[in-house]
């Protein structure tokens, strides 16, 4: 995301069009990025051809071991890094250069040609810009397996596994997401909390590339040891089976026509499977049946879009893509990719009836933007305007999932049990269950999960009983209990007189917003958040306190179990340790010992603010405190001029530190960005009549 890529070509035509178009443009130079299975293939070609045409180009070859556009094939033939090095070479590329995550492998340096460089993925940046400046072809070969294939290999026990994890402390992460801006990892989830939106690593999706600790940001602990905690799954009942053999048959399509089904979802979680268990069932009954997969170059975490067609015999089968409006059902496995316009082209009003898996997945927009939101209620009221809304059911398939079975890779399986019970799979359930059979993975869970998919749809109130989800973790606080709950906070931050002076300003705001009239009070709702947050910020003595704080342990051992080992990643500036590439303090890796000295750190904060602080002296510490008196100053401008009319202006100038976060260079950035819009806001508030112009120039 966010990367000047543009154009591709066919196979091992890499680079070429860069030839001519060099000549005629202002750009010296570009970057070529290049798979090893391509470069085997054919692409070998190109780089011969740029060193001919003496072009400055500098091709990236990617050597993941596996051909990732695709599924994670083997590459064809044997490839190596070396063999590689040595074959530019004698196509007389002379600047050289190997990256990975792991230098030291490479010990036998006189497998390579003369010349080469090797490097740490770290310093990326600046050997690219060094590359940029190499007259003619130069070569960097990135040496890394694919994350995604590694993931799928330790799960089938034919690749190491280090009993090694991440886990953030939710109570000290600031939401700034710095981390999924250095790892660019969609297994860094959402998790929202009464103090705002924070960050959890996602375990059973995690590829182990431990990149993400690379935020500036002293939440990251890593897990050494010990294995992750099963979770606990509701005891399957009794009378299950009887439920199960109970259940109505159905009313299935009669295939006058062919029945046209579309399943949505997201990549990596089994959504090519559902479509291939649909057709293999199709098959087995005699009928005909196909299936088209729009899965993108790269499957897992990307939109996957698969048409689903059958009918009585293939001949009648004329064509393998769904027409615009001609769907009959859609298993939409998530929301995001159950409104993308490819898939709500094939809906009709009073024809389609859609299933909506009910779950948030972190989507790429999540990476770019710490604040995104998938707007779930917009979703659907759109597909229900589309469909119709008798013909849209919604389904908590993950959250019912990862109660009953312990994991919601089953959720796509219990939606296509759920859709079958309502009639939208035109296939047995006889054939459904065989076809399980025959994809031989995970059998008994599968068809359990399309079990519970069916007593879902018949017994949605048995099946919620049984699983019993816990009640929604964040409900909105009332204005009182946000500000005691604020203050209490404040008394173990600091101490109670502390936490006074936050009640008395407060107070203010509410008395002066109470004299405008109405109940609802956003104002005094925004300074009692928002003044809070700058007033708790942590410095040492807080993230010490929180790391001792014994919550911080449960949640450690809610996830993880057996003999583990603790390092904490940190930046302290009274160690420092230098810069890493991106001019940032470097981090350093402390031991289990810390946990000690967090709890004596954590006594220290009467010291805070005082002239015998040993942290207050820092500039970032000198400017937390002085947004608070900022923050002070700008609402008692703000109350001043109060008006109903600009109470809106106001309430946005309130919440301008949700703005602030983060710790050290990532939350100086985010303090610029805060003061920039001040400004902006302010003079809003104060000349009402240029917002008017702007709006009917608009």
């Amino acid at each position: 995301p966010d990367r000047a890529t543009n154009t591709f070509t066919q196979m091992g035509g890499e680079g070429v069009n860069w030839v001519g178009k060099s000549r005629f443009c202002g750009n010296p130079h570009i970057f070529q990025n290049l798979g090893e299975g391509t470069y085997f293939h054919s692409g070998y070609m190109a780089v011969r051809q740029a060193v001919a045409a003496g072009t400055n180009i500098t091709y990236k070859i990617l050597f993941n071991d596996a051909v990732a556009m695709t599924g994670g094939q083997p590459v064809d033939g044997v490839i190596t890094v070396p063999a590689i090095a040595n074959q530019v070479r004698s196509e007389g590329v002379q600047r050289i250069a190997v990256v990975s995550d792991e230098p030291e492998k490479y010990t036998d340096k006189g497998a390579f040609p003369s010349g080469i460089s090797f490097h740490h993925r770290d310093e990326m940046d600046s050997l690219q810009r060094e590359q940029r400046d190499v007259p003619g072809v130069s070569v960097l070969i990135y040496d890394q397996a694919c994350a995604a294939e590694k993931r799928r290999r330790r799960k089938r026990g034919t690749y190491p596994d280090p009993a090694k994890r991440m886990f953030i402390n939710e109570a000290v992460c600031e939401g700034c997401g710095d981390c999924s801006v250095q790892s660019n990892c969609l297994s860094i989830y959402p998790v929202d909390t009464t103090l705002g939106r924070k960050r959890k690593i996602d375990q059973s999706s995690c590829n182990k590339d431990y990149s993400c600790v690379k935020g500036f940001c002293p939440s990251f602990v890593t897990v050494e040891g010990g294995e992750l905690r099963k979770p606990a799954v509701a005891a399957v009942r009794r009378d299950f089976e009887e439920r199960i053999s109970a259940l109505p048959v159905p009313r299935l399509p009669e295939l006058d026509e062919v029945f046209d089904l579309l399943v949505a979802g997201v990549g990596g979680t089994g959504v090519v499977t559902v479509g291939a268990l649909i057709t293999m069932a199709a098959h087995l009954e005699g009928k005909g049946a196909s299936v088209l997969d729009f899965t993108g170059f790269a499957q897992k975490g990307g939109a996957v879009i698969s048409h689903i067609r059958v009918g009585q015999s293939p001949v009648e089968l004329n064509q393998v893509r769904i027409a615009d409006g001609r769907a009959d059902a859609v298993i939409a496995c998530d929301v995001v990719v159950g409104t993308d316009p490819r898939a709500v082209k094939v809906l009709a009003k009073d024809r389609t009836r859609v299933l909506v898996n009910h779950s948030e997945v972190p989507s790429g927009q999540f990476v770019q933007n710490r604040n995104a939101d998938i707007r779930m209620d917009e979703r659907l009221r759109a597909i229900g305007s589309a469909v119709g809304s008798q013909n849209l059911e919604v389904v908590e398939a993950n959250a019912l999932m990862e109660r009953l079975m312990g994991h919601t890779v089953y959720a796509n399986v219990f939606m296509l049990g759920h859709a079958w019970q309502q009639g939208l799979v035109p296939v047995s359930e006889t054939a459904l269950l065989r076809a399980i059979e025959l994809n031989g993975v995970n059998i008994e869970e599968n068809q359990r999960a399309f079990h519970w998919g069916r007593l879902s749809a018949s017994e949605a109130d048995y099946v919620l009983d049984a699983a019993k989800l816990p009640q929604a973790a964040v409900a909105e606080q009332s204005l009182l209990e946000l500000i005691e709950h604020r203050a209490e906070l404040l008394v173990a931050y600091q101490n109670r007189a502390y936490a006074d002076s936050y009640r008395k300003f407060v107070s203010r705001v509410q008395d002066a917003e109470e004299a405008l009239g109405g109940e609802e009070l956003p104002l005094t709702r925004a300074v009692a958040t928002y003044l809070y947050k700058l007033m708790a910020y942590k410095d040492e003595y807080e993230v010490a306190r929180l790391y001792s704080d014994p919550a911080f342990q449960r949640k450690l051992s809610a996830t993880f179990t057996g003999d583990y080992t603790l390092s904490f990643h940190l930046a302290p500036p009274i160690f420092n340790r230098g810069e890493d590439a991106q001019g940032r303090p470097l981090k350093t890796k402390f031991g289990p010992w810390m946990l000690p000295v967090f709890k004596l750190l954590s006594r220290g904060k009467f010291l805070r603010g005082t002239a015998f602080d040993p942290f207050g002296r820092f500039a970032e510490r000198r400017e937390e405190r002085e947004l608070i008196e900022d923050y002070k100053a700008m609402v008692e401008e703000l109350l001043v001029g109060l008006t109903e009319q600009n109470r809106q202006i106001a309430v946005e100038c309130a919440s301008l530190p949700d703005q602030v976060r983060g710790y050290g260079p990532v939350k100086v950035e985010s303090i610029a960005e805060y003061r920039q819009r001040r400004t902006g806001l302010l003079h809003r508030f104060h000349n009402p009549a240029s917002v008017v112009q702007i709006q009917d120039v608009a």
